[in-house]
């Protein structure tokens, strides 16, 4: 068991889901990033990911580009990251962290270095948006043999067979993107969302995990109640940005979610 499978492990025994939350890594810069994690996971986040910056980043919206373009202007790199993941667990910091970025990166770097390096750090786990589940054996083998995660993702235009198979292949959890596009806060989600759900937990080994467009509380808590976990990013990230990478504002926002989203005991104790 790595650091994630041991959170939704203690998640589920207390009958409560998790809280996953992103951040761009290195935005403003890494040392504001180095200084945020600890402090994000104190005020109630249970499972931490860290953007890589790219240049190209498909999957994102306006304001999780923007920090990407900020952390790329401070020389964030992702040999950068990964000495910052090294220096957190270091100083002892356990919170599970996962790497969500791009293929690119990863293949400058080389797959079996990345994956080496990376446990080496300290490092749980990938979530690779660009990555179809066809081409996902080298870098998932190669994060099973060290015993990291790589979380895969699927849609609401993911057909049933093909939910069935990510369901099977994916490890740490499976990332269930609640909308067709791109990352960013949304007013609403969709109406359907809870049954669709409940459809995709049906379909997978792993604990599910719902993200994209939730930024408030309520959002939160009320698709803890369908999930095994809630992820939120772009609010968060935003909040960075106005905080200009102080603690004070991203901490209140990660304590907020947190109690609203461990306030729900709806998921069943025991193994999935």
């Amino acid at each position: 068991m790595n650091r994630i499978d041991r959170q939704f492990a203690s998640a589920r025994a207390a009958g409560r889901p998790s809280l996953i939350v992103y951040l761009c890594a290195g935005d403003p810069d890494l040392a504001s990033t180095e200084r945020l994690v600890p402090a994000l996971a104190a005020a109630g986040a249970d499972v931490i990911e860290l953007g890589v910056p790219f240049s190209d980043p498909l999957a994102d919206g306006p304001t999780i580009q923007a920090a990407g373009e900020r952390a790329l202007r401070s020389g964030t790199t992702l040999a950068g990251i990964l000495a910052m993941v090294a220096r957190l667990r270091g100083d002892g910091c356990d919170v599970p962290l996962v790497l969500m970025g791009y293929m690119n990166p990863i293949v400058r770097m080389g797959v079996e270095s990345f994956v080496a390096r990376s446990a080496e750090a300290g490092v749980d786990g990938f979530i690779v948006p660009d990555l179809p589940l066809e081409e996902a054996d080298p870098l998932g083998n190669a994060a099973a043999a060290r015993g990291l995660a790589l979380v895969l993702l699927a849609a609401p235009t993911t057909p049933p067979e093909r939910m069935r198979r990510i369901g099977q292949r994916t490890r740490g959890f499976l990332y269930f993107v609640s909308i067709t596009g791109v990352t960013g806060a949304r007013a609403a989600l969709p109406a359907d969302l809870p049954a669709r759900l409940d459809a995709v937990r049906a379909a997978s080994a792993a604990p599910v995990a719902i993200g994209f467009g939730i930024s408030t509380p309520e959002q939160a808590r009320a698709l803890a109640e369908h999930s095994d976990a809630v992820v939120v990013g772009s609010a968060l990230v935003a909040e960075i940005a106005r905080s200009g990478g102080k603690a004070d504002g991203p901490v209140a926002l990660v304590r907020a979610l947190a109690e609203a989203v461990h306030a729900v005991r709806s998921v069943s104790p025991g193994p999935r």
